[in-house]
């Protein structure tokens, strides 16, 4: 597809008519979305221009192909809304949007984009999937010239953990090769948009008690953060990754944009926020309410409508044009680059009614496409509410097709991080009833918003092995998080974001390669790719049906079994060896059987009448399959 990537408001044309002042001249300085496709279908898409002197504006297609529909401008004049419907016979190329007022005429440029071809895009995932979630900023600076001063203006700075320090999109592509031989098929980035780009940024950010580095803070949903590199650098990181089998996974915020977005000081419409900077409901975090059937709707509203941290401010999704606004976000972003999944930022604190309304729309255009939502929250009731694939009593599927397992997240850190019992996995994973399907849930055991597991009390690299051979072997979707993979350190935010060693020029040493890792992570490195490669290898550890089979305080077996295999997965938790025998019954084990254990923990075992007896040294786990 032949896009146009340069920003548009270096390529809007004001074309004067001669009627009236200079200053009564309407201005155009942003159009949203800049281009769309014949044959989609969204169609018509709505168009919000912003500017300035709109006001009883009249819109006329320029090029063949578009037909203008609705035109709306708000009380200021400063954004109009335009509806473009686009015949799908149109041929690609560039056309335009003429506005019209009495004081003069303005043409912005809006384009009609080849569809990118299917093959090898668009393809959603699934258990068969292990998932990497990176930092951008944090994983590698491939490209220097971004870390100028004349481009980042101030914020550049590697001694301050809240400020950029410098990682982008060439230094991804530059170790797409490293997660290939680590065995990742999906790449989740951290947001992409553009963060805040006031003149006086750098004083804004250091008298903010939290700053935009990590991408959740937009001031432009339609751009690309230039410390992370341009659209081409960013087309070329997603097209390099396909290429290589690694699917890609946007991360998106439909509940909130920065607080230094144009929009906070000027809405496109009365009630594009819900409230205002100067007067809004700070977000009491209380979302058990949304799914408390006798809740109070002041109290949900509390939890829907408030500003996060009192200062992002809260999109009002009840308002058409807002929602039509996030929907075409969604869909642009996966139709220019070729998405494959998208990760939703703060599901519960959005309307499930809207989050129903996208999913039709992301599905019409891109069945195969996955979306997984974000809830913070251990509670497995909860976090079912907000499932899809199931009404609930409000009558509303929010028909998500993921979310990630933040109940079964807890016990993991708590059995394999602290030592507390590993019983409380399998009590966990109980709860699996609650959820229309269990297996599309995401299992992990870090991410960005909490200290790494190595910095739990009581963690050890010999917990972290255990916590990781669970997570990949287990039912669900696995998400590793950078860093994990070599027991890297980190405490809370933004210590649990730090770089990489080998990130940046000048490191002591790089990670990425065996001659730069210590001994343990180097023996942690080794294991995570063991296992993540005998998942690929064995389809029970991806799509069996688990079956839970020995259950103790500290020990813990399961299995994962296909209509012709099963694999006998067992856990030692405790510090000391432990022998114990596994039941088999449901599985395609039979007595006679020889198992070998391919983690090579222990030698081979003998299926018995009674069951398979392991003896596993502490802290210790095997896998095992028949010879």
């Amino acid at each position: 597809m032949q896009l146009r990537r340069a920003p548009l408001a270096a390529t809007l044309v004001v074309l004067l008519s001669g009627v009236g002042s200079a200053a009564a001249q309407p201005r155009l300085t942003k159009v949203e979305p800049p281009n769309w496709w014949p044959g989609h279908t969204w169609n018509p898409v709505r168009v919000l221009i912003r500017g300035g002197g709109l006001q009883g504006a009249r819109v006329e297609a320029v090029g063949d192909g578009l037909t203008i529909g609705l035109v709306r401008v708000n009380g200021a004049g400063t954004y109009l809304f335009v509806d473009v419907a686009i015949d799908p016979a149109a041929r690609p190329g560039a056309r335009g949007l003429r506005v019209t007022t009495a004081s003069g005429t303005a043409d912005a440029p809006f384009e009609l984009a080849a569809p990118l071809p299917r093959a090898g895009r668009f393809q959603g995932f699934s258990p068969d999937d292990i998932i990497y979630l990176l930092m951008p900023d944090r994983f590698r600076d491939g490209d220097p010239s971004n870390n100028d001063p004349s481009i980042s203006r101030g914020l550049f700075d590697r001694t301050k953990p809240r400020y950029y320090h410098g990682g982008d999109f060439k230094g991804v592509i530059e170790k797409l090769p490293y997660l290939h031989d680590l065995g990742v098929t999906a790449l989740w980035l951290n947001p992409w948009y553009d963060n805040v780009n006031h003149p006086n940024e750098k004083e804004r950010y250091d008298a903010l008690p939290i700053t935009d580095y990590h991408g959740y803070g937009a001031v432009d949903f339609y751009g690309v953060e230039e410390h992370l590199g341009s659209m081409a650098d960013l087309v070329a990181l997603v097209q390099a990754a396909q290429t290589l089998g690694i699917k890609v996974i946007q991360d998106e915020v439909a509940n909130h944009s920065g607080p230094y977005h144009p929009w906070v000081a000027d809405p496109p419409t009365p009630t594009w926020f819900n409230g205002s900077a100067a007067k809004h409901v700070a977000n009491t975090w209380q979302t058990w309410t949304l799914q408390d059937p006798h809740a109070s709707e002041q109290a949900r509203r509390a939890t829907l409508d408030g500003w996060f941290i009192d200062i992002l401010p809260d999109l009002n999704q009840d308002d058409d044009e807002v929602a039509r606004y996030i929907i075409q976000n969604s869909l642009w972003w996966v139709g220019v680059l070729g998405l494959d999944g998208i990760r939703q930022d703060t599901w519960p604190y959005v309307p499930r009614a809207f989050w129903q309304r996208w999913m039709d729309a992301l599905k019409r255009e891109y069945p195969q496409l996955r979306a997984v939502g974000e809830l913070y929250d251990g509670d497995a009731a909860l976090v079912s509410f907000f499932s899809g694939g199931a009404a609930r009593f409000d009558g509303v599927d929010t028909k998500v097709d993921s979310l990630f397992d933040f109940p079964l997240f807890f016990t993991i850190r708590r059995a394999f991080a602290e030592g507390k019992p590993v019983r409380e996995v399998a009590q966990m994973l109980a709860h699996d009833h609650l959820y229309p399907d269990s297996s599309r849930l995401v299992v992990f055991l870090g991410n960005h918003d909490m200290l790494r597991f190595m910095n739990e009390t009581g963690a050890t690299a010999a917990g972290l092995k255990l916590a990781q051979t669970f997570i990949l072997t287990t039912r669900g979707i696995p998400q590793i998080y950078y860093g994990d993979e070599i027991a890297l350190p980190g405490g809370g935010d933004p210590d649990n974001r730090r770089s990489m060693p080998g990130a940046f020029p000048g490191d002591a040493r790089d990670a990425f390669t065996a001659a730069g890792r210590t001994p343990q992570e180097q023996d942690v490195f080794d294991h995570v790719r063991r296992v993540i490669h005998l998942r690929q290898e064995l389809e029970p550890l991806r799509r069996g049906a688990l079956q839970q089979l020995y259950i103790a305080e500290q020990q813990y077996a399961f299995a994962r079994t296909t209509a012709s295999q099963s694999v006998l997965v067992a856990i030692n938790n405790d510090m000391n060896p432990a022998t114990f025998t596994v039941n088999i019954d449901g599985t395609h084990l039979v007595p006679g059987t020889v198992l070998q254990d391919r983690l090579g923990t222990i030698g081979n075992v003998a299926v018995e009448s009674g069951g398979v007896t392991v003896t596993l040294p502490a802290r210790s786990a095997a896998i095992l399959t028949s010879r």
